[in-house]
C-alpha cells in the first residue's frame, strides 16, 4: 500500500477463544469428533430454549412493530423494566433514561473505548477476558494494564497491587470489574466490591462493571450487584441477554448508568455513547421486545435456579474429577459458567508430550508448533491436548496473563457426556505433565 493503514495498537485485537477454532476445524476436517470447550455458547452445548420462551419471540415475530426501529437508547417499555429491576435492589437509583442498549456487549464494549482518550486508561482484571482487554490495549495504543486475580486465594482481587498501580499511574481513569468472573468463575464478595468503591472515591475514578453472568451463580453463592455498593460514584454497568436467557445470537446487551451527573467528565461520556446510537439510529428491537416478556414470566425465575442448580451440580463433578490433580491449581467455580484451570509453576516443560497415532494428525500438530516455537507452554499443551484428545479449550495466556493453564466452560447439558469430557480431560493433564523429557519418534 501507499502508506500505512493499521494505526498502532490494532494489532493487539486478538481472540483466541475463536482463534483457537481454526485449528479444530483441521482436525474435524480429517474426520474426527471435536469437543467445544473453547466458548460460552450454552445453545452449542445442547440447552434447550424453553416452550414458553418460543413462544413469546414467535408472538413478537407475528407483530409489525418487531421490524421497526427502536428508539435510539431502546425500546422505552424494555429500558423501564430493567430500571424497575435495577431499583429494587435498594441501591443507586436509575431511570429509563439512564440504559443504553447495544448490539451485545462486544459493540457496547467497543463503543466505550472507542471515545475515550488514548491516554485514559481502564485497568482491568488479569486473566482477562479478551474482548475487553483487547479494546482497551487497542485504544490506547499498546499493552493492556491490569491488576492481578489470585488462583491461590480463590482466584480474588489482590486489592493491593490494583491499589498500588492506581496509584502510581495516573493515567488510569477507571477500574473494570468482571463479576462473575470470565475466565474464572470467580464471584466478588460484597466486602471486596466495598474495596474497589473506595479506590474509585479515593482516586476519583470511573467504576466499569460487566454483570453480565449477574444472575448466573449457584452452590449457594449469590452475586453483589455494583448498583448495590457504588453509592454516589459514577459507573457503568454493562449487562445482556446472551448468557441468561440464554440467546447468544440475539446480541442485545445494554448499559446502565449510575449518577451521571456525578461527574462533568462521566455525563459528557454518556451523552457521547447516546449521540454515537443517535448517529447508527438503533439496536436491533426483536429481543429488547422480548426482555419484560420473557424475565417476567411466571415461569422464569424456576427456569433460571433450574438452569443454575444444573451448572452448579456440573460444577461439583469437574472439582471431584480435577480438583485433586497433582501440578495443577483447582478453584471450583462459583459463577458465570467456566473454570481456569492453572499449571504449578516449573510443572509445565518444553518437552513434554500426548501420545498421537495418528500420522495426519501428528503433521498438523508439528505444524502449528513450528510456526511458534516460542509459544507460551500452556498454549503448547492446548494443542497437543486438541491433536490427542479432540477437546478444544483456550490457554491461559491468552487472556492477558502470566499463568500458565487453560479455560474450559460447565455448559455440557448431558451430563454422562460431560463427566466423560472431564475424565478424559484429566487424563490428558497427568499423562503430559508424566510424559517423559523426550518424545518418541
Amino acid at each position: 500500500m501507499r502508506t500505512i493503514l493499521l494505526r498502532p495498537g490494532a494489532e493487539e485485537l486478538n481472540y483466541e477463544i475463536r482463534g483457537i477454532v481454526k485449528k479444530a476445524r483441521q482436525i474435524e476436517a480429517l474426520g474426527y469428533e471435536i469437543t467445544w470447550e473453547n466458548i460460552g455458547d450454552p445453545i452449542q452445548k445442547h440447552n434447550k430454549v424453553p416452550a414458553w420462551m418460543k413462544e413469546i419471540v414467535s408472538e413478537l415475530v407475528n407483530e409489525d412493530r418487531s421490524y421497526g426501529y427502536a428508539d435510539s437508547k431502546g425500546v422505552l417499555e424494555t429500558r423501564k423494566f430493567l430500571a424497575g429491576l435495577n431499583n429494587q435492589k435498594g441501591g443507586a437509583q436509575i431511570s429509563a433514561e439512564d440504559i443504553l442498549f447495544f448490539n451485545g456487549l462486544g459493540d457496547a464494549i467497543a463503543k466505550l473505548y472507542q471515545f475515550l482518550l488514548p491516554t485514559a486508561r481502564i485497568i482491568g482484571p488479569s486473566p482477562a477476558y479478551s474482548t475487553h482487554s483487547s479494546a482497551e490495549a487497542a485504544h490506547a495504543n499498546t499493552a493492556p494494564v491490569t491488576y492481578t486475580l489470585d488462583p491461590a486465594n480463590q482466584w480474588l482481587p489482590d486489592m493491593q497491587d490494583l491499589y498500588n498501580k492506581v496509584k502510581y499511574n495516573p493515567a488510569i481513569v477507571g477500574i473494570l470489574i468482571i463479576n462473575p468472573d470470565n475466565p474464572t468463575g470467580m464471584v466478588y464478595p460484597k466486602e471486596v466490591l466495598q474495596g474497589f468503591v473506595d479506590i474509585a472515591r479515593e482516586f476519583n475514578l470511573l467504576l466499569i462493571a460487566d454483570e453480565i453472568y449477574q444472575n448466573i451463580t449457584y452452590n449457594g453463592v449469590k452475586a453483589t450487584a455494583l448498583s448495590e455498593v457504588i453509592g454516589d460514584l459514577p459507573a457503568i454497568s454493562l449487562k445482556g441477554i446472551s448468557k441468561e436467557f440464554p440467546w447468544p445470537g440475539s446480541r442485545c446487551g445494554w448499559m446502565e448508568f449510575y449518577n451521571r451527573n456525578a461527574s462533568k467528565e462521566f455525563s459528557k461520556l454518556v451523552q457521547t455513547l447516546e449521540n454515537a446510537k443517535m448517529i447508527e439510529v438503533c439496536s436491533t428491537i426483536l429481543p429488547q421486545l422480548s426482555i419484560p416478556k420473557i424475565m417476567s414470566h411466571p415461569q422464569y425465575a424456576a427456569y433460571r435456579a433450574d438452569a443454575n442448580e444444573k451448572i452448579g451440580r456440573r460444577s461439583r463433578i469437574m472439582a471431584e474429577i480435577l480438583g485433586d490433580i497433582p501440578g495443577i491449581k483447582f478453584n471450583p467455580t462459583k459463577g458465570a459458567f467456566y473454570n481456569t484451570v492453572v499449571f504449578d509453576e516449573n510443572f509445565l516443560e518444553k518437552d513434554q508430550f500426548l501420545s498421537i497415532t495418528d500420522p495426519k494428525l501428528k503433521e498438523l500438530l508439528d505444524g502449528w508448533l513450528a510456526q511458534d516455537p516460542e509459544m507460551p507452554l500452556d498454549k503448547r499443551f492446548v494443542y497437543y491436548l486438541l491433536a490427542s484428545a479432540n477437546i478444544c479449550v483456550v490457554p491461559i495466556s491468552s487472556f492477558c496473563s502470566d499463568l500458565r493453564g487453560f479455560r474450559v466452560t460447565l455448559l455440557e447439558e448431558d451430563e454422562a457426556v460431560f463427566r466423560q469430557t472431564f475424565e478424559k480431560l484429566g487424563r490428558a493433564i497427568q499423562a503430559y505433565l508424566n510424559s517423559t523429557k523426550k518424545e518418541l519418534a
